[in-house]
């Protein structure tokens, strides 16, 4: 399995060759450093570990610019491991969006936009309480959450209003439509989860 880290940069039209339009996603894609390469025989498991986007040395603690230093790469704002990466890539390699060809279906990562605090008509698209017979107020409540006699308590894992987004997710299976090496732009059918500048991992 082989991988990029990327940052979403915003939603656009694709047109095809026979003028169909898609609805298309523009992730710039790389360029990436190989900070370290694990392997089964040393660290238990064979991984790729890969830096994205350059950081002031400032801004980074002693031990992990030694890590860097020891591949041979300044400091790097991101760092993700890919399992059982595909090909052979050794620290200080630079990967690019020339890993993906048009065509290609690849598993987006990233965290979905946060909505704050929310009800459970929002959360969980509960349908509320009814319009008529003289209520007034019940019309977004989520209704009984308990018991009146035994065990009179709520049951942990209860559908409730809180904290709705800023989760992991992951679609499967996208289109690459473009990819434009020069500028480390690659364009995906659909949407992706997060926010536009947020982090992404895109896996092939």
């Amino acid at each position: 399995m082989q991988g990029l880290l990327g940052k979403k940069i915003g939603m656009t039209r694709f047109f095809d060759k026979s003028g169909r339009p898609a609805s298309a996603t523009v992730i710039e894609a790389g360029p990436c450093k190989v900070v370290q390469v694990k392997t089964k025989e040393r660290d238990g498991y064979s991984a790729v570990q890969l830096g994205f986007q350059d950081q002031i040395e400032k801004r980074m603690t002693k031990p992990l610019l030694g890590h860097f230093k020891k591949a041979g790469l300044g400091p790097q704002k991101i760092l993700k491991e890919f399992r059982d990466f595909d090909g052979e890539v050794k620290e200080g390699d630079e990967l690019g969006v020339d890993l993906f060809s048009v065509g290609d279906r690849v598993n987006v990562s990233g965290t979905s936009k946060g909505k704050g605090f929310a009800g459970v008509v929002k959360r969980y698209n509960f349908a509320g309480g009814p319009k008529s017979h003289g209520q007034s107020d019940r019309l977004r409540a989520p209704g009984s959450i308990g018991q009146s006699a035994y065990p009179k308590r709520v049951f942990k894992g209860m559908k409730m209003g809180g904290r709705f987004g800023t989760d992991r997710i992951t679609l499967r299976h996208l289109r690459v439509l473009k990819v434009i090496p020069e500028k480390n732009l690659l364009l995906v059918e659909g949407s992706i989860p997060g926010a536009r500048n947020s982090i992404v991992e895109i896996r092939l």
